[in-house]
């Protein structure tokens, strides 16, 4: 049974900055590939930050390039997303994603990652 786990969110000011973790149980981790994706009311789920399991080609989606970080510590089972510089159009709820297969790149699509995290609410405030 795989488990993700997230953590971090909270509500923050406008420039502040927030570090979001997700553990993860249940599966070889290292060899997976990892994403965050995002959800604010009425929107879709997004796509925000991804990173292949060996560590490289990672992918930040425009709207949060340079000013979010995603990493992983395979010997945590721990994936985490460094945001700062928060703007209050980055108020959703923040998913971490896992897809089946293993030793795969990430991918752009949610409909393409089979295990989830409950979520975790990170609020901006201007």
């Amino acid at each position: 049974q795989v488990q993700l786990v997230e953590s971090g969110g909270g509500l923050v000011q406008a420039g502040g900055s927030l570090r979001l973790s997700c553990a993860a149980s249940g599966r070889t981790f290292s060899m997976s590939a990892m994403g965050w994706f995002r959800q604010a009311p009425g929107k879709e789920r997004d796509l925000v930050a991804a990173i292949r399991w060996t560590g490289g080609n990672i992918y930040y989606a425009d709207s949060v390039k340079g000013r979010f970080t995603i990493s992983r510590d395979n010997a945590k089972n721990t994936v985490y997303l460094q945001m700062n510089s928060l703007k209050p159009e980055d108020t959703a709820v923040y998913y971490c994603a896992v897809p089946r297969a293993y030793y795969s790149d990430w991918f752009r699509r949610a409909s393409e990652y089979d295990y989830w995290g409950q979520g975790t609410q990170v609020t901006v405030s201007s």
